[in-house]
């Protein structure tokens, strides 16, 4: 079984993002950490969850970076008996808020793995994407996370944007491989409505044969594709998780779980799910859905 620990909370909004985050509720952190920690306890007594049955941990968003180490404490005490004792434990960050401190308090709470939200190296294209960090917060966040003794780590990269040349793709190749990472996510700029690229379709351009290109150097670089956009000399245990279609908790305003034949979703505005986080819709899936997902998830790395 996995979890996901969903953390809406951020301090810049991409210019492509359509997920659930704020950049104004900065206020709300410490309540809406203790409201998690309420719906942690309902969802492990609901899917059954026994001592050591947890595979991994998730915290993604939003921004995980943006809540400091302490707030996160009662939520990984409280899930600490049901962790497997080799249990991956993956937090999300952006560069500019993963600061030396938080990281290294967010490895002693037991994470083990970050996941940076790179996107480029290319400081024009970061500007572009709307993103708030530089080339120099990412280099420097990869070596402190290094120095902090987090066992894997990872980056993300978007192509298809708009003016991407092979020049520049090769910069972020040389750049991300010159780093201490064991895991590579690479995808492709998607427009999604109700953002402000939703009014400049043009500036999604992926164009295949530099796709291609692209896939082929991160393999030759030593990185072997274990999924359509990720990449590694490490696989994420929890990425895998979900491909195999495995139970998983989510936790927070904006995720979803899902147990056998129910999808289960907690309220996607924060603040009514900071005043009732049990309030939670459930789905029933067909056993003709499920085969369906089951089929389409498999065929996203097992011909690969």
């Amino acid at each position: 079984m996995l979890l996901y620990i969903h953390i809406p909370f951020c301090d810049s909004k991409c210019h492509y993002c359509s997920f659930n985050s704020y950049v104004d509720k900065f206020s709300l952190r410490e309540r809406y950490m203790k409201a998690l920690a309420k719906q942690l306890h309902y969802e492990l007594e609901r899917f059954g969850t026994a001592p050591k049955m947890i595979e991994t941990m998730f915290i993604g968003g939003g921004t995980p970076s943006t809540v400091m180490p302490h707030l996160y404490a009662p939520l990984f005490e409280a899930v600490k008996p049901y962790l497997k004792d080799d249990a991956e434990v993956t937090s999300e960050a952006n560069p500019n808020s993963a600061t030396k401190e938080w990281l290294e308090g967010m490895k002693k709470l037991g994470v083990n793995r970050i996941s940076f939200g790179v996107q480029s190296f290319d400081d024009r294209k970061l500007k572009r994407l709307g993103r708030a960090h530089n080339s120099h917060d990412a280099r420097r966040a990869l070596w402190h996370a290094k120095e902090a003794g987090l066992k894997h780590l990872s980056l993300d990269l978007i192509y298809g944007v708009e003016n991407d040349t092979v020049k520049l793709l090769e910069h972020d190749l040389e750049e991300a491989f010159f780093l201490p990472v064991d895991h590579l996510s690479a995808y492709a700029l998607t427009i999604e409505e109700d953002t402000p690229f939703a009014s400049h379709p043009e500036v999604a351009n992926e164009k295949l044969e530099l796709t291609k290109w692209l896939f082929e150097n991160i393999a030759h670089r030593g990185f072997k594709q274990y999924e359509i956009s990720n990449f590694g000399t490490y696989r994420s245990l929890h990425n895998m998780g979900y491909w195999q279609y495995k139970n998983y908790i989510g936790l927070g305003s904006g995720a979803v779980g899902f147990k056998d034949d129910r999808r289960f979703y907690p309220d996607m505005h924060i603040e009514s799910y900071i005043d009732n986080p049990l309030n939670i819709q459930t789905e029933i899936l067909s056993k003709k859905a499920i085969k369906t997902e089951k089929i389409f998830l498999g065929l996203r790395h097992i011909l690969l």
